[in-house]
């Protein structure tokens, strides 16, 4: 059983930056995809930005390529994602995903594990 743990969220102004990071339980961490999704309110959880276990594919959502950075450190069991130039669209509980083997995926049917989220709220 894996563990995800979030942390990182708060309130930041537009044009503000923040760093999530996500802390992982298991020995076999870097074998996971790992990805990011966000769900503000009313709408569905949405696909944010994927990383595979050895860093070598990422995928980003349009919304916030140029912008938003994941990454990723195995030794450490952690991933993150690095938000800058942050917009009052970007406010949502932002949850990370882990799927063992393979390649991340956008679809959040796709992870088994999942962590509690942290609420990000980008003021205008």
């Amino acid at each position: 059983q894996v563990q995800l743990v979030e942390s990182g969220g708060g309130l930041v102004q537009a044009g503000g930056s923040l760093r999530l990071s996500c802390a992982a339980s298991g020995q076999t961490f870097s074998t996971y995809a790992m990805g990011w999704f966000r769900q503000a309110p009313g709408k569905e959880r949405a696909f944010v930005a994927g990383i595979s276990g050895s860093s070598g594919t990422i995928y980003y959502a349009d919304s916030v390529k140029g912008r938003f950075t994941i990454s990723r450190d195995n030794a450490k069991r952690t991933v993150y994602l690095q938000m800058n130039s942050l917009k009052p669209e970007d406010t949502a509980v932002y949850y990370c995903a882990g799927r063992v083997y393979g390649q991340p995926r956008t679809t959040p049917s796709e992870y088994a594990y999942w962590g509690q989220g942290t609420q990000v709220t980008v003021s205008s």
